[in-house]
């Protein structure tokens, strides 16, 4: 597994279609993904033109953070136990803002990602504390932890696809 660039996630291409929209995108694209306690693996806030089907495949919960175009928001958990209320499938809306990461206390957990269209770096936006703050102030805790640093770049080097 690699780090994703600007958003941290462990991350390994599963699948890209060989059919492509008339832009040249691909059809569709998939990946594994990897957060983890130790050594530090999230999803730091960033945005996407379309939608992201997140699928939970093993380990501990996954926390997903969602800040809407309406300045809401909402959080939800992705693991195996339906006693609880957690999702082993959920599909983030285009162009919510969207971070990541472990359960507290846990060390690790296995998910995939699908998207129609496949992803590109064109789609993608990453989110500056600044960009969110004001919008979410009740997520101050979550921005402050999970913001793209100010010191970097918040899109996807030019070309780039996972």
């Amino acid at each position: 597994m690699t780090t994703l660039p600007v958003e941290s996630t462990y991350f390994v291409k599963t699948y890209r279609s060989k059919t492509s929209r008339p832009d040249g995108s691909a059809d569709g694209s998939a990946i594994i993904a990897l957060y983890s306690d130790e050594p530090r693996s999230c999803s730091l806030f960033h945005r996407l033109k379309y939608e992201e089907v997140w699928h939970f495949y093993a380990g501990d919960p996954i926390r997903l953070v969602l800040l809407y175009p309406d300045k809401t928001s909402k959080e939800v958990i992705l693991g195996s136990d339906f006693t609880k209320g957690e999702l082993i499938q959920f599909t983030v809306p285009a162009n919510v803002w969207q971070a990541g990461e472990i359960v507290k206390g846990g060390e690790w957990g296995l998910f995939g990602c699908t998207m129609s269209p496949g992803f590109t770096g064109e789609i993608f936006e990453g989110g500056y504390y600044s960009d969110l703050i004001n919008d979410f102030p009740d997520r101050a805790d979550d921005i402050k932890r999970l913001a793209v640093p100010a010191e970097h770049e918040k899109s996807m080097p030019k070309g780039y696809e996972n």
